[in-house]
């Protein structure tokens, strides 16, 4: 199989899924009375908190035009891990219809964790209570996330995204004049799935379903009592067509063959 060109964007899907998760955080200010004076959308970006911390570092010119952007939030990227506690069968395969109703194979995905830190850049430490209080509720410690995976199959799952730990550090150094900087940071683990390539398969729908009953599981010197048909009604009945259920039971006892007096419609 390696050799053959494929790609689901499943990495790129769930770390577009993680940010999504933080994407509409506010703080509000209040004057003395209580009184919201202000509603600010927390601004979120990819990247490491180092390079953000660089730039106040390195020109300390920016400082005025930065400074208008705390509170801020990043995150990232840490890790991507195989997961060995969801391992499945490695040759397992199972069967779907793609966009085009043409029958696909497609091997069982593999487990893997991505690792993901959200860091929380704030002046103010009521700013960044805020801001922590508004996540830390939906993990308890796990917050699942649907995505669609595999956008020609339709195969959607739902990713468990579990808060592991959190800090926060204090990187007030220096005199009066330099800037007072407050992080938290939350480190993430997404347990996600990576999927193979697909493979187109000739097999045709199964349209007949039979069910032989035996006298005992010795099959090679048991008598077969009962036999049990079923058949889509019609029989030229396709996935997505509005169809019921054909039932024929056969007693080989008294040599009787008769259909239930029901339908099974789907």
């Amino acid at each position: 199989m390696l050799g053959t060109y494929f790609y689901h964007e499943i990495i790129k899907k769930t770390v577009v899924g993680f940010g999504n998760l933080f994407n509409e955080i506010y703080i509000r200010h209040k004057d003395g009375d209580g009184d919201s004076i202000s509603s600010i959308k927390v601004p979120l970006g990819y990247g490491p908190t180092q390079k953000f911390l660089a730039r106040i570092e390195q020109q300390p010119d920016l400082n005025k035009s930065i400074q208008i952007t705390l509170p801020r939030m990043s995150f990232e990227m840490t890790s991507l891990q195989y997961d060995a506690s969801r391992k499945t069968g490695v040759t397992q395969t199972f069967k779907v219809l793609d966009d085009g109703n043409q029958s696909k194979k497609v091997f069982l995905p593999v487990p893997y964790n991505i690792g993901f830190q959200l860091n929380i850049m704030t002046k103010l430490n009521e700013d960044a209570l805020q801001i922590v209080e508004q996540i830390l509720p939906f993990f308890q410690p796990a917050f699942n996330i649907t995505i669609n995976l595999i956008d020609s199959i339709g195969e959607k799952k739902d990713i468990p995204i579990v808060l592991e730990n959190i800090s926060f550090q204090d990187d007030y150094e220096g005199d009066f004049s330099t800037r007072r900087i407050l992080i938290y940071t939350l480190n993430f683990m997404a347990k996600t799935h990576i999927f193979g390539p697909i493979s187109a398969t000739t097999d045709e729908l199964i349209k007949k379903v039979q069910v032989d009953v035996y006298s005992s599981t010795d099959t090679a010197n048991a008598k077969r009592e009962v036999r049990y048909t079923l058949t889509p009604d019609p029989i030229t009945a396709g996935p997505d067509d509005d169809f019921g259920f054909n039932e024929t039971i056969t007693d080989f006892t008294d040599s009787r063959s008769y259909s239930p007096p029901r339908q099974i419609d789907v």
